[in-house]
C-alpha cells in the first residue's frame, strides 16, 4: 500500500489574491477558469453558457469585452446570473480598446471581478504605457484583481526586437525560441512591477505565461516561479480542439501542478 504522507504535493508558495468569493494562489486550492465563445453582447446566450459551465465545474468564468455593447452588457450578465445565486467571478478579457471602454462604462468595471490584460496588445509603442495605466488605474478605483497574460501570438515586437540585437551581439548567442522565451517571461515580471508602481498591490495581481508547445510552456513556467512568487494562471494556448487539445493542455498542466 502507498504511504499517503509522501504523496503530497509540495506546492510553489505564492502569493493569494482574492477574486470576486475565490481566491487563487497561497493556500487555495487549484482553481477552474473556463472562456465562453459566445458575443457577449447577446445576453441570454452568455448567461446560458456561463450557467452551463459552472454546472461543468467551473470557478471562474471570463469573457470577451472587445465592443461598446459588450462593456454595456456586462452588469445585465452579472444581475442575470445573481438572480439564478450564480456568483461565480467574471474576468474582463481586453484588447487593444480596455482601457477606453473600462473609463467609459464604470458599470462594467465594476461588475467584472478581474481584468484580464495582454501587454502585447495594450497599444501601440507611442500609447501603450499611458494605457496600461489607465487600466491599474481602473482596477485600483474598483478594487479588482487583474491577471497580466502574456501571449506568444501576440507578444510585444519591441521588446523581442530589442532582446533579439542584444542576444546577436553577444558573445553566445543562443537559440530564438529561448530568446523568444525570455521576451515572454521579461514582458510578464516588468508589467507586474509597472503594474505596482502604478499602485497597485501584489496581491491584486496574476501573472501567466502562455506558449502553444508542451515543452516551452513547462520550461516558461518553471523559470517564472523561481523568478516571482505571484499567483500563476496555467494553460496553454492554441491547443488545438477536441482530443488534440485535451492531451496537450493535460500534459503540460498536469506537469506543471505537480511541481
Amino acid at each position: 500500500m502507498t504511504d499517503q504522507t509522501n504523496s503530497v504535493i509540495s506546492r510553489h508558495q505564492t502569493i493569494q489574491v482574492q477574486v470576486g468569493s475565490i481566491s487563487i494562489g497561497g493556500t487555495a486550492p487549484i482553481r477552474v477558469q473556463s472562456m465562453t465563445n459566445t458575443d457577449t453582447s447577446d445576453i441570454t446566450a452568455t448567461v446560458q453558457q456561463i450557467i452551463e459551465l459552472v454546472a461543468a465545474g467551473s470557478e471562474l468564468v471570463r469573457i470577451t469585452v472587445n465592443t461598446e455593447a459588450a462593456a454595456q452588457a456586462v452588469p445585465h450578465i452579472r444581475d442575470a446570473l445573481l438572480q439564478r445565486n450564480i456568483k461565480v467571478p467574471l474576468i474582463g478579457d481586453f484588447h487593444f480598446n480596455g482601457h477606453r471602454l473600462l473609463s467609459a462604462y464604470p458599470n462594467c468595471a465594476e461588475a467584472l471581478d478581474k481584468y484580464r490584460i495582454n501587454p502585447g496588445n495594450v497599444g501601440s509603442a507611442t500609447t501603450r504605457d499611458k494605457q496600461f495605466a489607465t487600466l491599474i488605474e481602473m482596477a485600483c478605483r474598483y478594487d479588482k484583481a487583474i491577471r497580466i497574460g502574456v501571449n506568444w501570438g501576440s507578444l510585444d515586437q519591441g521588446l523581442l526586437a530589442h532582446l533579439m540585437d542584444v542576444n546577436k551581439n553577444s558573445q553566445q548567442p543562443k537559440p530564438l525560441k529561448i530568446v523568444m522565451q525570455e521576451a515572454i517571461l521579461t514582458s510578464a515580471l516588468e508589467s507586474a512591477k509597472q503594474a505596482e508602481v502604478l499602485g497597485l498591490n501584489r496581491n491584486k495581481i496574476i501573472l501567466s505565461c502562455k506558449l502553444s508547445t508542451v515543452q516551452d510552456l513547462i520550461a516558461v513556467y518553471r523559470d517564472l516561479a523561481v523568478r516571482c512568487n505571484y499567483a500563476l494562471h496555467l494553460g496553454l494556448t492554441e491547443a488545438g480542439m477536441g482530443s488534440k487539445g485535451i492531451v496537450a493542455s493535460t500534459a503540460a498542466i498536469a506537469i506543471l501542478l505537480q511541481d
